[in-house]
C-alpha cells in the first residue's frame, strides 16, 4: 500500500511540473521532507566552521599589529609624525570619499585614470580592494542589522563586526555579481586580486622615503619611516574606518528613523572625516556629503569639492533640502509655489539605484 501511494504522488507531482512548465513557470514541486536533528546539527556545524577565522591567512594583518611595537627601537621624529599623519588623512580619504562614496555608492563621477588612481591609493591601506570593500558594503546596505548583515553589532556583538567578520572564510571572496559596474574595469579587477601589491610597494617607499630624509640631514630613518609611515599609520587608518562598523551603529544621536540602528557621531565623524554622520547615510545614500547640516563637520567631501574645482571629479551629488528635512516626497511636493526648487529636488532625488536592484526579486 505503501508504494501505490509513493507511486501515486510521484506521479501527480510530475502532472503538476509538466503543467507548470507549459505555462512558462518550470518549477520544481516537491514534497518538503521532514528535517532531522543531523541535519540541523550538520547545518550548524557548518556555519561554525564558516565562521571561524582563518588564523593562517591572517598572519600579516596580525603582523602588522606587532610591527608597531618596533616604535621602541626606532624610536619617533618630527619628519616621521608628519608622514604617518599625512598618510592617514589621504588613505583615509581614498577609503571614505573612493571606496565608500564612489565605488560603493556612486555619488560622483571621475575618469578612468583618477579612479584607478585613488582605488590604488584605497588599496595601499590594506584593506583589501576596492571590488571587494564595495560588494561587501553594498551588502550591509541591504540587510543593515538584519540577520544576514554580516558586520552588524546587534547581531553579533562589537569584536565581530569591528574585526573579527573579515578574517573569516566566508566573507574573503570579492561577489563580483554585487558590482557588475566595477569588474568590467581590468585594471580595478586586478588591484582586487593582487591586494598586496600596492601596500608593499607604499612600504617600500616609506623605507626609501626615510633613507633619503637621513641622507639630507633630517633626524629620521629607513626603518622609523617604515615603522610610522606605513605600519603605525596603517593599523590607525583601518580601525579608524573599522569604528564605523563597530561603533557608529551603538553610540551617538540619531535624527532620522532608519530600519536598522545607525547614530550619528562627532568623535567618528572627526576620525574618519565625515563617516560619523551615520545615520545621515543610512536615511540618505544617494549623496557624496554625508554632514547634512553646516555644522556636520565632513572632511572628505570637502576634499571631493576641492577635486571637482580641479576637474578631477564631477557631479557630486547633493542632499536634497527635503531629504534634510526629513520630509517624503509627498511632503515636499506639497510644499507648492512656495518651495518650487524643493519639489524639483524630490522629484529628482533617487536612492542608490544598487540598492534598489539588490532588492528586487529574482525573476
Amino acid at each position: 500500500m505503501t508504494s501505490v501511494r509513493r507511486f501515486f504522488g510521484n506521479f501527480r507531482r510530475r502532472c503538476i511540473a509538466a503543467i507548470d512548465s507549459h505555462d512558462g513557470r518550470a518549477e520544481l514541486v516537491t514534497q518538503a521532507e521532514p528535517v532531522t536533528d543531523e541535519q540541523i546539527a550538520a547545518a550548524a556545524t557548518a556555519k561554525l566552521a564558516s565562521d571561524r577565522i582563518d588564523w593562517v591567512r591572517c598572519i600579516p594583518f596580525f603582523l602588522l599589529h606587532l610591527a608597531c611595537f618596533a616604535v621602541v627601537f626606532v624610536g619617533w621624529s618630527w619628519p616621521a609624525l608628519i608622514v604617518a599623519f599625512a598618510l592617514y588623512v589621504v588613505r583615509m580619504h581614498a577609503i571614505t570619499g573612493w571606496y565608500h562614496r564612489y565605488f560603493s555608492h556612486r555619488t560622483f563621477k571621475t575618469n578612468r585614470f583618477w579612479q584607478f588612481f585613488w582605488a590604488s591609493v584605497g588599496n595601499s591601506s590594506a584593506q583589501r580592494g576596492p571590488l571587494w570593500w564595495a560588494a561587501h558594503h553594498r551588502h550591509h546596505h541591504r540587510y543593515s542589522d538584519e540577520p544576514e548583515d554580516i558586520h552588524s553589532p546587534k547581531q553579533r556583538g562589537f569584536w565581530w563586526s569591528h574585526m573579527a567578520w573579515f578574517l573569516t572564510k566566508t566573507n574573503y571572496r570579492s561577489n563580483m555579481e554585487v558590482v557588475p559596474d566595477l569588474a568590467k574595469y581590468p585594471e580595478l579587477v586586478w588591484l582586487d586580486r593582487f591586494d598586496c601589491v600596492m601596500p608593499t610597494i607604499l612600504g617600500f617607499a616609506c623605507f626609501g622615503l626615510g633613507m633619503a630624509l637621513q641622507h639630507w640631514g633630517y633626524q629620521t630613518s629607513g626603518a622609523q619611516m617604515l615603522v610610522w609611515g606605513f605600519v603605525i599609520s596603517t593599523v590607525f587608518t583601518a580601525h579608524a574606518t573599522f569604528t564605523i562598523n563597530s561603533l557608529s551603529h551603538v553610540f551617538g544621536t540619531r535624527r532620522y528613523e532608519t530600519s536598522d540602528t545607525s547614530k550619528n557621531n562627532f568623535l567618528l565623524a572627526l576620525l574618519t572625516l565625515g563617516e560619523g554622520w551615520h545615520n545621515n547615510h543610512h536615511h540618505y545614500q544617494s549623496t557624496a556629503r554625508q554632514g547634512f547640516r553646516w555644522y556636520e563637520i565632513d572632511v572628505s567631501y570637502y576634499l571631493l569639492v576641492v577635486q571637482s574645482w580641479l576637474r578631477m571629479v564631477r557631479d557630486l551629488k547633493p542632499v536634497p533640502e527635503h531629504v534634510v528635512k526629513g520630509l517624503t516626497l509627498a511632503e515636499s511636493k506639497a510644499a507648492g509655489p512656495a518651495a518650487p526648487e524643493l519639489a524639483e529636488a524630490a522629484r529628482t532625488a533617487q536612492p542608490s539605484s544598487f540598492l534598489l536592484k539588490s532588492r528586487e526579486p529574482a525573476a
